[in-house]
């Protein structure tokens, strides 16, 4: 108990180095701005003159699209020029007001005629252009997305009240079962490194998930901490925290760490009794994990659409509920496998097409000629690339991925039927990870020291996480005698086994890449939203 807190309450003291050492920053920082404000004379400007045109906090309208303008009648000649091309590194980050206009194609100046005003206001023609920003995509009232995003968070609280409860009973009634009955072929221990502690006949397998809990609670201390600071930014009319970077909205957050506790206590339940039917509670909040991080990375740069609580919990619903069936029906039956590979390559088409378009496009009965007229457009009558490159890039790269899962789903049929699902979950969420950070250094960003840290010391906790989670102490694939054949002592302290030690480090791992998702941004805090491209 007593190395299992050590362990884990040290990150709490490095976290409170971490915020003193920031806040001291800062403060340094502060210091320096009060002086130059007091010196005018030494040519340094104050933060407001950093924005020039730019009237002092009045009325602030989320995502700064009077800024953008600028940008965008830049944006909308250089796309319908044929003699400019677009280039990732072309891009000017000098302030708005300074930026020249790009010359027109036309003799006419664009200043002589209606210049269609709705291009600001019209969902069809914004999220349509070829090449979006930030602000473009943040338009929408900052309250109103704020609402929206808590809603996870909440919903997640709701659904981790009533599933638990039940788990808890039922792997109690288990424990009795075997505790009255005397019955060891019930539960698939590792008999070796088994420490008995009350009516618990594994206790070291329940208090190595530990770190889950006390990691994701610190996991919402942090996110707290973070939302406090920004919601002062705002209440000073700070234009940085105003205008400028990835639009903060901590409702996801909130949702991934009591993911993260969740998961924690469901493993635990799991280990109080593991077995074929009580691996879907370990892998439950598993897959609400892999979905809220995915989500969290399409928010980041499409705030305002971004798929809302209700819907997304409906979709991991759905994921929830064929583990369900593929625990009960999924062994050797060929009908299951071929009705979900179906399901799987269709709901893949459906989502590629949601995410290239936008949203932007509509399920109806004219969706196939739609598809026929495009196909014949643009494949047979002339050749054209896609407009959204990049964007394609993935679906394709996503699309190869997922059939390949389904066919191997289709001809292996593993048993573990829940591992596939969860494997499933896991490859889409790492190639998004992997787009994500190549497109973010293509667009000339960068990644600053502390994400940079976390990435490459996360990537080896994972490695040695995964070498002790395939170790295979015991398998309920197998007879319980069978079983037993792969039971080892315990490696640690005389007390923790191998699948112990996949805890702590999985643990430390998941904590990692939360901060990843965190802190990846950070380099854009003081980049003005116009300038941050969407991909």
């Amino acid at each position: 108990m007593l190395f299992c807190l050590g362990i884990f309450l040290s990150f709490y003291l490095l976290t409170v180095l971490l915020a003193c050492w920031e806040n001291w920053r800062q403060r340094k920082k502060t210091l320096l701005v009060a002086i130059d404000r007091a010196c005018p004379e030494s040519g340094h400007r104050v933060l407001a003159d950093s924005f020039p045109g730019n009237a002092p906090y009045e009325g602030y309208n989320y995502g700064s699209f009077e800024n953008a303008s600028g940008s965008t009648d830049g944006l909308a000649e250089s796309t319908g020029s044929g003699d400019i091309s677009y280039g990732y590194q072309d891009r000017s980050f000098d302030p708005v007001g300074t930026r020249p206009r790009l010359d027109s194609m036309s003799s006419v100046e664009e200043d002589d005629y209606d210049t269609l005003t709705d291009i600001d206001s019209d969902k069809n023609v914004i999220r349509t252009k070829q090449y979006l920003c930030v602000a473009d995509l943040a338009r929408k009232d900052k309250r109103v997305l704020r609402k929206k995003y808590q809603i996870y968070f909440w919903n997640i609280a709701t659904i981790a009240v009533f599933y638990a409860l039940p788990v808890v009973q039922l792997v109690i009634t288990y424990q009795t079962v075997v505790n009255v009955t005397g019955n060891q072929d019930i539960c698939y221990y590792n008999f070796l490194c088994a420490h008995p502690l009350g009516n618990l006949s594994a206790f070291n397998n329940i208090l190595s998930n530990l770190g889950y809990i006390l990691l994701g609670l610190l996991f919402l201390l942090i996110i707290l901490q973070r939302e406090i600071n920004h919601n002062r930014a705002l209440m000073r009319n700070d234009l940085y925290a105003l205008e400028c970077g990835i639009p903060k909205h901590f409702g996801l957050f909130y949702a991934m760490g009591t993911a993260l506790m969740m998961e924690g206590l469901l493993s635990a339940c799991y280990h109080v009794c593991p077995n074929y039917t009580n691996f879907q509670f370990d892998t439950s909040f598993m897959y609400m994990i892999a979905g809220l991080c995915m989500l969290k990375l399409y928010q980041k740069r499409h705030p305002d659409i971004n798929a809302s609580a209700y819907s997304a919990y409906a979709c991991l619903a759905i994921v929830i509920f064929f583990s369900v069936l593929g625990v009960v029906f999924g062994k050797g039956n060929t009908a299951f496998w071929i009705v979900f590979s179906v399901i799987h390559i269709i709901s893949t088409l459906l989502l590629s097409t949601q995410l290239y378009y936008m949203g932007r496009w509509k399920l109806d009965s004219g969706i196939f000629r739609r598809i026929l007229h495009v196909l014949y457009t643009d494949c047979i009558r002339q050749c054209s690339g896609p407009l959204y490159m990049d964007r394609m890039v993935l679906l394709v790269m996503g699309n190869i991925i997922n059939w390949s899962l389904a066919a191997y789903g289709l001809i292996m049929r593993p048993n573990d039927f829940a591992s596939y699902l969860l494997a499933i979950g896991i490859c889409n969420l790492l190639l998004y990870f992997a787009f994500y950070i190549i497109m973010k250094l293509r667009s000339g960003e960068r990644i600053k020291l502390i994400p940079l840290l976390c990435i490459i010391c996360t990537s080896v906790v994972w490695g040695f996480a995964l070498f002790f989670f395939f170790q295979g102490l015991s398998t309920w694939q197998k007879t319980p005698a069978e079983s037993r054949e792969h039971n080892r002592d315990c490696i640690l302290l005389d007390f923790f086994d191998d699948h112990d030690i996949w805890h702590f480090l999985s643990s430390i791992a998941m904590f990692g890449s939360f901060l990843v998702l965190l802190t990846l941004d950070d380099d854009l805090d003081t980049v003005q939203r116009d300038k941050i491209y969407v991909f």
